[in-house]
């Protein structure tokens, strides 16, 4: 893998020179780990003039070898514990002769970057922006790899929660049993905080799993993902529970399986972001449950759960092939009920089939 981080670095590199500086400081985690293979616990990337440095604050812990920084980079590990590798990094590229160095200053507080100054005074500092994340937007396809393991796991974890008892457990129970479940078959991790709502409960667009328990008659909605390999992936799904399920509830989940049904299918490459949205949207405002819905349709997913691309009313841009996004449209009815479908797919040609499904769970609805 070390060619692969080693071209990402030159492609970073290739835009910097394009706007007159030869030394770029990286921060933010997720780009860290992107352009690095690998990012200690505040540690922070330094594409200099001559050679690329990980800065790290103290020595890595040992980790596997899918996570461990490239070896073709320079390790330098801060001598005291105090340091700020942000403030050793602009030392160094002042020192090896840099005259300009962009940083991402939407992840450096004032204060570190008062202090880059300090002790940089003849460094020209600039703005990055968010060029790595705009790099980070399309996938090769051992991203997407990673992220169909992390599918795979998510499905799995699920599956056999819909296979238990539910009645009578509690909405924060069952969000730590699939969180548990998830480490089980091999994640590193939940890619987010899961999400369990039932009855009323799932009328809330952002809820948080409380001490309800699940009761006959309830609409159960769950959202979760599986980190794998850091790469992050999400699923949502609502299901009735006990009985069959009222006619307000087949109304309202067969208006958010159309709408969910209408994104998917327009999930290819040169489509807007903004057209992507619309295609969920405009079902669920012709049937009067557009203020129910959220300001989005969907996100990109990868190294974070929340990545550009956003399939919302007012983005600009136009998908690529090989990107990753959510598409979950929801419709929340305050003190009744709601229901949210959500998966994670990978755009692709109408040559190649079109887009690829990851999230595989039924979206049939259940009652369990």
């Amino acid at each position: 893998m070390s060619e692969v981080y080693a071209v990402r670095r030159g492609l970073l590199r290739d835009r910097c020179a394009a706007v007159g500086t030869a030394a770029a400081l990286v921060s933010r985690p997720a780009n860290v780990r992107y352009l690095a293979g690998g990012a200690p616990p505040g540690a922070v990337l330094l594409l200099g003039p001559g050679e690329d440095v990980l800065l790290c604050p103290r020595a890595p812990a040992e980790e596997p070898a899918e996570s461990r920084p490239d070896e073709q980079l320079r390790l330098l590990v801060l001598p005291g514990p105090d340091g700020d590798p942000v403030v050793a990094a602009a030392d160094l590229a002042e020192t090896t002769g840099a005259e300009s160095l962009a940083v991402e200053e939407h992840d450096l507080t004032v204060i570190r970057h008062r202090a880059m100054g300090s002790v940089a005074p003849r460094l020209t500092l600039a703005d990055l922006g968010t060029t790595v994340e705009q790099l980070r937007i399309v996938k090769d396809e051992e991203e997407i790899a990673c992220l169909r393991i992390a599918a795979e796991i998510t499905d799995q974890a699920l599956g056999e929660l819909l296979e238990s008892i539910l009645v009578g457990r509690t909405e924060r129970h069952l969000a730590l049993e699939l969180e548990r479940r998830l480490v089980d078959h091999g994640a590193e991790g939940p890619a987010f905080p899961t999400s369990v709502a039932t009855g009323p409960n799932s009328g809330r667009g952002r809820h948080r799993p409380s001490d309800r328990r699940v009761e006959e008659g309830d609409f159960l909605s769950v959202r979760l993902g599986a980190n794998y390999r850091g790469y992050r992936c999400e699923i949502g799904r609502t299901f009735v529970i006990g009985t069959a399920p009222a006619d307000w509830q087949i109304d309202l989940y067969d208006l958010v399986f159309a709408a969910q049904r209408a994104a998917r299918e327009a999930l290819l490459p040169g489509a807007a972001y903004r057209d992507v949205d619309h295609a969920a949207r405009h079902l669920l405002d012709s049937a009067g449950h557009g203020e129910g819905f959220g300001s989005s349709t969907g996100h990109g997913v990868g190294l974070e759960i929340d990545e550009d691309p956003q399939l919302a009313p007012t983005a600009m841009g136009k998908l690529d092939a090989c990107v990753p996004v959510t598409v979950e449209p929801g419709v929340h009815l305050p003190g009744r009920g709601g229901v949210r479908i959500d998966d994670t797919l990978v755009v692709r040609p109408e040559a190649d089939g079109g887009p690829e499904l990851l999230t595989i769970t039924t979206k049939e609805l259940l009652a369990l």
